[in-house]
């Protein structure tokens, strides 16, 4: 699995397209995302780029890292794995703690 780059400060009017087209002046891009808030459909300010060649990662960092896309200076570098966090489990906690707290009378 190619290694993706995540591209930060990114502008809330970035779209999918525009990322991919900034980025398609190193190479060729394999995708190009960037992140939404799932109530507000509103971007997070940040995205993720993938190459169809890895050694394009290190040219779109020397080329475009601090430049601006849609009137920000953008950050890049490679991304890393997301941490593995244990699920969260509102309904039977087993310290009888949480969000709610029942009440004992």
């Amino acid at each position: 699995m190619s290694q993706n780059l995540f591209i930060g400060n990114l502008a809330y009017a970035t779209t999918d397209d525009s990322l991919r087209a900034h980025f398609e002046q190193v190479g060729e891009v394999e995708s190009a995302r960037v992140v939404t808030d799932r109530e507000t459909n509103r971007s997070k300010g940040f995205g993720f780029v993938q190459f169809v060649d890895e050694a394009n990662n290190q040219k779109a960092i020397d080329a475009l890292a601090g430049k601006e896309l849609d009137g920000r200076t953008i950050n890049i570098d490679v991304a890393r794995p997301k941490e593995d966090r244990p699920r969260r489990d509102f309904n039977n906690n087993s310290n009888g703690g949480g969000s709610f707290r029942q009440r004992s009378w």
